[in-house]
């Protein structure tokens, strides 16, 4: 079958699964999941349709205000116990079933919740890092984001965890009056404690980038789920695909910075849509 690499279409969800799957029949695919992929799962999006009307901190607050620190961490730990408790949605189960059956070469992803890997999928290049780890910017040490959250809770006892404010889109809250929080800081050197992740205005580490465009380059299709194309890793990685001539997926609620250069573009929700597309090739 010849790939219809560069004539895009917008499709009706039914006309696009069909043609998506039409694609993927016979060719290893690789995925690229945006927040829109977590959002069933009840992590809301920065950007998407509903999302809350929230400014993320950027790495710049963080780093050079104790402050901006102080207002993370208290949110970050108010919001924690709901984010570390979320599970996978039909779509990352999705994604994990064309894995196992060896029709995907993974998933990258620019999420930071763990969904993927909760779902069973076993090659996961997490771009923006993962909130279950934190590191000390002067030393290096790593620490679980459970034991950091212990020990939150035996330096603010007072510090009421019961409030049910929205959660954003890295697991944090809103919160005031947080005056008297006592932040952490690594135990082995006293410095800067940061989740293993990329705040806004960071670099996405080389090493990631380089893993993230290897699982391209073994695919035959990219397919690219729930994201906005914003960032701008995710538009390399669509011409990584372009230039090599594979067909591109696109499946978002509203429109993404790629819709032009999509083979296919499926204006729906990822969830049903990545477990009919699976569906459809298992069957």
């Amino acid at each position: 079958m010849t790939a219809l690499v560069g004539s895009h279409t917008d499709d009706t969800s039914v006309d696009g699964i069909e043609r998506a799957i039409e694609l993927l029949d016979g060719r290893l695919s690789v995925f690229l999941t945006g927040a829109g992929v977590s959002t069933d799962s009840g992590i809301p999006d920065y950007r998407g349709e509903g999302a809350p009307k929230r400014t993320p901190m950027n790495v710049g607050q963080f780093l050079l205000d104790e402050g901006f620190r102080r207002r993370y961490w208290a949110g970050s730990h108010r919001g924690w116990r709901r984010f570390a408790s979320v599970t996978p949605n039909e779509g990352h189960r999705a994604i994990a079933r064309l894995e196992a059956a060896e029709l995907s070469a993974g998933v990258v992803t620019q999420n930071v919740d763990g969904l993927h890997l909760r779902a069973g999928s076993r090659r996961v290049v997490d771009l923006h890092g993962s909130m279950e780890q934190v590191r000390c910017l002067t030393c290096g040490q790593m620490f679980s984001r459970d034991s950091i959250a212990d020990r939150m809770v035996q330096q603010n006892p007072d510090f009421d965890l019961a409030e049910e404010e929205e959660l954003g889109p890295d697991g944090d809250v809103i919160v005031s009056g947080i005056d008297s929080f006592d932040i952490p800081v690594c135990t082995v050197c006293g410095g800067i404690l940061k989740p293993d992740i990329v705040f806004f205005g960071e670099f996405i580490p080389r090493v990631k980038f380089e893993e993230a465009t290897q699982l391209v380059s073994s695919a035959d299709v990219l397919v690219i789920a729930g994201s906005s194309l914003v960032v701008n890793s995710g538009i390399r990685l669509l011409e990584q695909a372009r230039r090599a001539r594979k067909p591109v997926v696109i499946v978002n609620r509203g429109v993404t910075k790629g819709d032009a250069r999509a083979t296919v573009k499926i204006d729906a929700g990822a969830s049903e849509t990545l477990s009919a597309i699976a569906d459809g090739l298992l069957a």
